[in-house]
């Protein structure tokens, strides 16, 4: 079981488990993460502009998202620890200010020797998939103890 400073460890992962995490996307979002990033793309932060592009309207940053994804990893399963060592993005379909994105990892493969750990990625918005993946974590072991 994961302890408050040391998630799962690579013993305590079996193929199938789930964990997810829930956000519901804001203006502040949008702006401090252009902020951050320095992605100021203006289908992000302005309506104007995103108005006249394919998505109608503003987008999250398809990274945001994927910082989603990496907060399920780093807080949830594995969990604090885990060291994050790739992910694979496919951006299926837009985010806007207001909805409620959840996502979602399941571990698909563990190799115990290398204490890798493969995840299944996804968000979604409502029961619309709109991001997919994989992402793959370094994990600790019982035997680090």
């Amino acid at each position: 079981m994961p302890h408050e400073l040391q998630g799962y460890c690579i013993e305590d992962l079996e193929p199938g488990m789930t964990a997810s995490y829930t956000r519901t996307v804001t203006e502040a979002d949008l702006v401090l993460f252009a902020g951050l990033s320095g992605d100021n793309n203006p289908v992000h932060i302005n309506e104007e502009f995103a108005s006249t592009t394919f998505a109608k309207g503003r987008i999250a940053h398809g990274i945001f998202l994927g910082g989603l994804i990496s907060c399920v990893l780093g807080t949830r399963m594995p969990g604090p620890g885990a060291i994050y060592l790739g992910q694979e993005l496919r951006f299926r379909a837009p985010v806007r200010i207001g909805d409620t994105v959840k996502a979602q990892a399941c571990v698909e493969e563990i190799d115990e020797g290398s204490r890798q750990v493969v995840l299944d990625t996804t968000c979604y918005v409502r029961n619309r998939v709109v991001v997919t993946g994989q992402a793959r974590v370094l994990v600790g072991s019982r035997e680090d103890d």
